[in-house]
């Protein structure tokens, strides 16, 4: 029997039984209340500036409830996944039916790489039972009243710096927005011309009994985190009175990590998440912000070439998972690959290797990622990283650019040209200089801001 099986069989329950509101000094903490019966229980926690509010005015908040609500079931999905329990009952409030599916939507894909790297094949009806068991959350709804400005949540990486840059040439007013600061965030917000006591931070902490059990040995895997930026964000603009919450996912974002198949790293940064998000918000929540991607109609490699002209933040990003505790890029995984080559068309490669600290692209050991990168296998790394034609498109490039200057080529640049993508990419007209999706949610004056600058 399937360790997953198993498991559902022996903890056939979980329950999100309530969330708990205190006010400690200038926050608000929020503790969420998890149990797998028979195994463990649970209880992480959130913390949000108050912003000027009093926390016994929020309780009686509707709007702010259904937030603080919502966050919970958004938080729930990295402990069920510990047993993927049949059944989750659901007593720290109420939700309808189309409610339900549409969680159980984000559930099914927000795991899909859970599920395919742990080898489960879930039904999309079964996989979970969703029940509502407590109470509708009877306080008064309170829209914003006139919200302005723009809040930005920021990752450390180039992304949310071509934000920043694109709304400060816009003179947008903006908060940047962090999750659990580190160096690169930091950094991020002081290059972009910004005090500490500018940004809004929050904090979140998991349970040690989940990390226990993970080290034990229970399914452990990916889970949609911006899911949990798109609620946690809308309850920081929501006590800022922000308007726009405008995150700086892109277009490669939707597709799909293994070929021919829906199983996608990046689905809580797709365009059907954001929609659904966008949707669901103005629907139940109604809090009167409005959730966007500034660079959802830009391919990443337009990003990687406005980004280019960033100079300030070059020594200063950071979107390495594997060194982000020491705030480095480690030099040797799919995301610093990736990003090395997105930017090669536009940064020299000599300020490439001081940026990352070595040169991959003499690494033989790098083969096989870049294999990954530009489809040579089925599946891309299991990571935040572009489309397979736009690394191709830039690898295609940067070579074209040294031959014609008449500079050696490395090992891994000699690898590519020997694939059957070089003879088909350098010949091919490329698309993105002029590229714009249309499958977005910009406002008008954002998306003539990005058309401007990006086109």
């Amino acid at each position: 029997m399937l360790q997953y099986e198993q498991l559902r069989e022996e903890y056939p329950l979980f329950q999100y039984k309530k969330y708990q509101l205190e006010e400690i000094e200038e926050d608000i903490l929020i503790t969420y209340y998890f149990e797998i019966p028979g195994l463990s229980s649970f209880a992480p926690t959130w913390r949000f500036p108050k912003a000027g509010h009093k926390l016994e005015t929020l309780k009686e908040n509707g709007t702010f409830l259904e937030l603080v609500f919502s966050l919970g079931l958004v938080e729930l999905i990295s402990y069920w996944k510990i047993t993927c329990s049949k059944k989750v009952e659901v007593l720290a409030g109420a939700f309808s039916q189309e409610q339900m599916l549409w969680w159980k939507n984000l559930y099914f894909h927000g795991l899909g790489e859970f599920f395919y790297t742990n080898g489960i094949q879930p039904d999309p009806e079964e996989f979970m039972e969703l029940l509502s068991k407590g109470e509708k959350i009877e306080s008064g709804k309170q829209t914003l009243k006139e919200p302005s400005g723009c809040l930005i949540p920021i990752g450390g990486g180039k992304d949310s710096a071509v934000t920043l840059e694109l709304l400060k040439k816009a003179g947008e007013p903006c908060t940047c927005c962090i999750i659990n600061p580190r160096g690169a965030t930091w950094n991020t917000v002081f290059a972009g011309g910004y005090q500490q006591s500018d940004a809004y931070t929050i904090k979140r902490t998991l349970d040690k009994n989940m990390l226990e059990l993970n080290k034990q040995g229970f399914l452990n895997g990916h889970t949609p985190f911006s899911a949990l930026v798109a609620f946690s964000t809308t309850i920081a603009a929501y006590l800022k009175n922000i308007r726009y919450i405008v995150l700086s996912n892109e277009a490669s974002a939707n597709e799909s990590t293994v070929l021919g198949s829906s199983v996608n790293h990046q689905y809580s940064k797709s365009f059907a998440f954001e929609k659904d998000f966008h949707e669901y918000e103005a629907k139940y929540i109604e809090s009167g912000t409005y959730y966007f991607s500034l660079l959802r109609p830009l391919s990443e490699f337009q990003i990687g070439r406005f980004f280019s002209s960033c100079q300030a933040y070059h020594d200063i990003f950071r979107s390495c998972n594997v060194g982000s505790k020491e705030d480095k890029w480690c030099g040797h995984c799919s995301k610093c690959l990736f990003v090395f080559f997105i930017l090669s068309p536009f940064i020299s490669h000599d300020r490439l290797c001081e940026i990352f600290g070595r040169d991959m692209l003499e690494d033989p050991e790098m083969i096989p990622i870049m294999d990954q990168l530009i489809g040579m296998v089925e599946e891309k790394p299991f990571e935040c990283v572009g489309s397979r034609e736009e690394v191709n498109t830039a690898i295609s490039m940067t070579i074209v650019a040294k031959e014609r200057e008449g500079k050696p080529l490395s090992k891994l640049l000699n690898h590519y040209k020997e694939t059957p993508f070089y003879a088909a990419y350098k010949e091919k007209e490329n698309p993105y200089f002029t590229y714009y999706n249309e499958e977005n949610l910009l406002p008008d004056q954002f998306a003539q801001l990005v058309k401007d600058n990006c086109l």
